[in-house]
C-alpha cells in the first residue's frame, strides 16, 4: 500500500457475493501483513472509505476486525498498526520458542508421530536452491521463512499447534521484516532451513531438535538483541 493513497477503489465485481467490510479487510489485513502499511500512518474511516471508493460502514466494519484480530490499535486520530513493546516482544517470542519445538518433540516423545515426509520434501526443494543463490536481505525474506516454520509444524500433524504459531507469527512480523536486512543473516538462516528439513526426514529426531532450538534462538537473550535492533530499525524507516 505504501501508505492508503495506494490503495484501489473497490470494485462491485471484485466484491461478488462477499460482503464490502470483508473485501476491504482481507485487503488491509494483507497490507498490513505483507509490511506495506508504514507503521506511523493513521487509518482513519474517511481516507480509507475515500481511497477504496466506499461507505465509511463497511470500513468501520473491517477496522474492528483488524482490532479484534491484534493488528491495529486506537489512537487519537484514528488507527495504526500495532508495534509490540519490547516486553510483549519477549513474551510472543518465548511463546514462539515453545511452539516451534513442539512440533518435533511431540514426534520424539509418541513414536506413532510421523512427520509428513511430503511437504517437508516439498520445502526441502524449494530451498536447496537459494544455498547456491541466496535472496536479496529484503522484508519480504520474513514471509519465506514463516513459510518453512509454519511447514514443519504442520507436518508434525497438530493443527491447532501449527493455528496459535501462525498467529504469533502475525503479531511479530512488523518486528521480524526489519531482522532480515544483511546478507549474512539471510545465508545462515537458509543452510540451518535446510540442516532441520534433511534431519527431520531422516528420523534423526533428537538432532533435529536441537538444530531447531539453535536456530530459533537457544538463548532468548540473543533472540530479544535481534528484536531490540529491529524496532530500531524500524523506528528509523517509519
Amino acid at each position: 500500500m505504501g501508505g492508503t493513497a495506494g490503495a484501489q477503489p473497490v470494485e462491485a465485481e471484485q466484491a461478488g457475493s462477499r460482503a464490502l467490510r470483508d473485501v476491504i479487510y482481507e485487503r488491509l489485513r494483507d497490507e498490513i501483513l505483507g509490511g506495506r502499511v508504514p507503521v506511523r500512518e493513521r487509518l482513519t474511516e474517511p481516507k480509507l472509505g475515500k481511497a477504496f471508493g466506499v461507505s465509511r460502514t463497511p470500513v468501520r466494519e473491517a477496522l474492528a476486525r483488524l482490532l479484534a484480530d491484534g493488528l491495529v490499535e486506537r489512537t487519537d486520530y484514528g488507527y495504526a498498526v500495532v508495534v509490540p513493546s519490547l516486553a510483549d516482544l519477549r513474551d510472543l517470542y518465548e511463546l514462539r520458542i515453545t511452539l516451534e519445538l513442539r512440533g518435533i518433540a511431540r514426534a520424539i516423545e509418541n513414536p506413532d508421530v510421523r512427520h509428513a515426509e511430503g511437504l517437508l520434501r516439498d520445502e526441502l526443494a524449494r530451498w536447496l536452491p537459494l544455498r547456491d543463490d541466496p535472496p536479496e536481505p529484503t522484508p519480504g525474506f520474513v514471509l519465506l521463512d514463516e513459510r518453512f516454520h509454519v511447514t514443519l509444524s504442520r507436518a508434525s500433524g497438530n493443527d491447532q499447534l501449527t493455528a496459535a504459531l501462525v498467529a504469533v507469527n502475525h503479531k511479530i512480523r512488523v518486528v521480524r521484516m526489519h531482522d532480515f536486512v544483511e546478507p549474512d543473516r539471510i545465508t545462515a538462516t537458509v543452510v540451518e532451513h535446510i540442516e532441520i528439513l534433511e534431519l527431520v526426514l531422516h528420523r534423526r529426531l533428537e538432532e533435529a531438535l536441537t538444530a531447531l532450538h539453535r536456530h530459533v534462538g537457544e538463548s532468548l537473550e540473543v533472540v530479544m538483541d535481534r528484536a531490540s535492533t529491529a524496532m530500531t530499525r524500524m523506528a528509523l524507516a517509519g
